[in-house]
């Protein structure tokens, strides 16, 4: 093909960094690579830019590519001094230690219903803002250095130019909006949120606002490298989501996201309001309990993630009696950071693995039909779901999601959504026009709804609020 053009596109997700490089006008995959991120809630920066090396040299090296673009884990709290030196390890997503913060920043805006109409979120721990603010309270000698602050996908976008001038610094509306101090209605920093945070009003570098179909940087041998992403929008673009989808992505954390032509602005803290990668907005709830509930399952059982799906289907609705609220690392929504997980309903009939593993989905996907509901409340428009993520692939995860929700729900092929957003947007920018990528095809699940084991979830939600 004479005109043939490829694009890279990468996922620095929270576990692994995925690189895919696809042609820009059909979407295929030419080649790609992965490699492994270590395991912890604050990393040394410097191990996501060799993991993606080591993944770019994985997927057959960049020769050729015409434009990159990086989707990465949101809100991770990278800090750098006046030359450009990372100041400590960076606070990720999931490092709770931050909620009193958090709480002590929306009380000094005023209470949740003012911070959310100023940056669309009631800020919780794993807000940049919420870190930014633990820095200053617990180590003020590093927050008295912090003159930028980036986000794990622009540092990594900043490392491809070479990583030196701060003014470099770039990043989109998507990622930008999950700091806890940008407005994603007008688009513009609030850095009078920023230095309340850092609690100091020196002068901070913040990384420039780039359209989502335009070029920030060029990598030192000259490659174009696009806007970038959050994740969940990367994941939106890759799907091609349009207003009325809402897509849960089943990671290390479990997000239920819809893209919408409005903003949102919830003062009760459940739904964020991030903007997505096209322009629009992307109201999005996260549990932090998602796949690594089946994970923990595959352990104490003893068992395969295909076993226990297995396991799970072969039991009844309800598992018996047995509910599972799994909160296993804090939970996220509801803000419980210092929550742990809870069976409940346990009895002799039901303390089987078959049960076991049912009530570990239920627990699961019952959070994650709560964060639907919640977008629902708000008013975002509902009409198909889509489920995403490694455990999109377990076969109780559809049937079960189904079930819960009283909806149908579909699962794309297998793929690296994220990554493909953001080969997708390198696309994008390259092109001039979005391309249009055929997903392959989508299986569809519809489940007889049980709304009794939602209720039985919701009754120990709430009654362990206190604990």
């Amino acid at each position: 093909m004479a005109n043939r053009q490829l694009v890279a596109g990468v996922d620095s997700s929270t576990q692994s960094v995925k690189v895919v490089i696809r042609e820009a006008n059909t979407g295929e995959l030419v080649r790609e690579g992965r490699a492994a991120h270590p395991d912890g809630t604050e990393i040394d920066p410097a191990l996501w830019s060799s993991a993606l090396d080591t993944a770019i040299s994985n997927a057959g090296g960049l020769d050729g590519v015409a434009a990159i673009s990086i989707a990465g884990q949101q809100h991770g709290m990278v800090a750098l001094d006046s030359d450009g030196a990372v100041i400590r390890p960076a606070l990720l997503w999931n490092d709770t230690r931050s909620a009193q913060a958090a709480l002590d920043l929306n009380r000094e805006q005023g209470g949740n219903a003012q911070i959310s109409r100023k940056v669309g979120s009631v800020l919780v721990a794993s807000f940049t803002a919420s870190k930014l603010r633990w820095m200053a309270d617990h180590e003020p000698q590093n927050a008295a250095k912090v003159a930028a602050v980036a986000l794990p996908h622009d540092w990594l976008s900043w490392q491809l130019q070479g990583g030196k001038n701060l003014d470099k610094l770039f990043t989109d509306r998507s990622d930008a909006s999950g700091t806890g101090y940008f407005d994603p209605t007008t688009s513009h920093y609030r850095e009078d949120i920023l230095r309340l945070a850092l609690r100091h009003d020196s002068e901070i570098v913040l990384p420039t606002i780039i359209a989502p179909n335009k070029f920030g940087g060029t990598t030192p041998s000259g490659i174009p490298i696009a806007a970038g992403a959050g994740d969940n929008a990367g994941a939106a673009l890759g799907l091609q989501a349009q207003p009325g989808d809402v897509v849960i992505s089943l990671g290390t954390s479990g997000t239920a996201f819809a893209v919408s032509d409005t903003p949102t602005h919830d003062s009760g803290g459940a739904v964020a309001g991030f903007a997505d990668a096209t322009g629009r907005f992307l109201p999005l709830v996260c549990t932090l309990n998602a796949a690594r509930i089946l994970d923990a399952a595959t352990r104490i059982l003893g068992k395969t993630h295909d076993e226990v799906g297995a396991l799970a289907l072969s039991s009844v609705p309800g598992a018996h009696g047995l509910t599972l609220l799994p909160y296993f690392e804090g939970e996220r929504t509801p803000n419980r950071p210092d929550a742990t997980g809870v069976f409940s309903g346990m009895n002799l009939t039901n303390s089987n693995p078959a049960d076991f593993a049912r009530a570990m989905v239920e627990g699961m996907l019952c959070g994650l039909t709560d964060a639907v509901d919640a977008l629902i409340a708000l008013g975002v428009s509902v009409h198909r779901i889509v489920i995403i993520g490694g455990a999109a692939k377990n076969c109780a995860i559809p049937v079960i999601a189904s079930a819960l929700m009283g909806r149908e729900v579909v699962v794309p092929p297998a793929g690296e959504y994220v990554a493909d957003g953001a080969a997708k947007q390198a696309a994008w920018a390259l092109l001039g026009q979005m391309p249009q990528w055929n997903l392959g095809e989508v299986a569809h699940h519809t489940t007889k709804p049980t709304p009794d084991v939602m209720d039985r979830y919701r009754t120990l939600r709430d009654n362990t609020a206190d604990w």
